[in-house]
């Protein structure tokens, strides 16, 4: 994995709001399910930025037969293509949905978000959101529903351009990993806290960080409380600054 790639993969998802200068103000947009009742439901949702595949959340997700979104870059459908088969072999646990070309903040005016450099155009945007679209029709489809850009900031107009691009972008309402950056306790206790409705995100790219630990025990804790797993494509989602409606 690209040094870049594991800065911007740590250091993401850490803060809600970021500014560089008199630049305007970035938006890191929420999601939420419908509420279901009861014991509840939640959205797993984990990115795949690039580098390799944490085959240990990967096993417990099929092991103890948990849905999740899997958010994939291009890059990453390149170098995990055995974690891509055991994804598609399992249609009713995984749906895979677009995180880009190459793991660049949709950001349509040049500026570093978390030290690393946005998109800068809306054209570059573009091509980031539909390369990444491309990648996952070629490695087997189907057409990615769902976007979610690097470090999970936009520039307003940059959420406006791709929802006209036919996506809807994923927001999340709790932060799994912080950025796969957490230790296996606290990603426990953030995951394992999840309520009905909630959207969680974290990482399945790095194998090497403690934090994939926990996202494997949190998620068994939610299983023993009785909540149930949904991928965003079978709930209603609902997103804030304008990112599904």
């Amino acid at each position: 994995m690209h040094v870049f790639q594991r800065l911007l993969c740590a250091l993401a998802l850490t803060t809600s709001v970021v500014t560089t200068g008199n630049a305007a103000t970035l938006v890191e947009p929420t999601l939420r399910l419908k509420p279901q009742g009861g014991a509840g439901h939640v959205a797993v949702t984990l990115d795949a930025c690039g580098g390799q595949t944490d085959t240990r959340i990967l096993s417990a997700l099929v092991d103890n037969k948990i849905p999740a979104t899997i958010f994939v870059t291009g890059i990453w459908l390149k170098r995990n293509p055995a974690s891509v088969e055991i994804m598609r072999a399992h249609p009713d646990l995984f749906e895979l949905e677009n995180h880009g070309g190459r793991h660049i903040p949709a950001v349509d005016t040049p500026r570093k978000i978390y030290g690393i450099a946005s998109a800068g155009s809306p054209e570059a945007v573009q091509t980031e959101v539909e390369s990444g679209a491309a990648a996952l029709v070629k490695a087997g489809g189907p057409a990615p529903k769902w976007f979610r850009g690097a470090t999970a900031e936009y520039s307003p107009s940059a959420i406006a351009m791709i929802r006209k691009l036919g996506f809807k972008i994923a927001g999340f309402s709790v932060n799994g990993d912080g950025g796969s950056l957490l230790g296996a306790k606290e990603t426990t206790r953030r995951i394992a806290a999840a309520k009905d409705g909630d959207v969680i995100i974290a990482h399945i790219n790095q194998p090497t960080h403690a934090a994939g630990e926990g996202v494997v025990q949190g998620l068994l804790a939610l299983k023993q409380k009785g909540m149930t797993f949904v991928r965003l494509d079978d709930a209603e989602g609902i997103g804030n600054n304008g990112t599904t409606e």
